[in-house]
């Protein structure tokens, strides 16, 4: 069970990071 919880973790995170990528991106694009 613990490596499950692990590997649904590694996937949030993933997901997480493109958002702020893409929030980054946007407002350098404004600016």
């Amino acid at each position: 069970m613990g490596s499950l919880v692990k590997k649904r973790r590694k996937r949030m995170r993933k997901k997480k990071h493109r958002k702020m990528l893409r929030r980054t991106r946007y407002q350098r694009r404004n600016r």
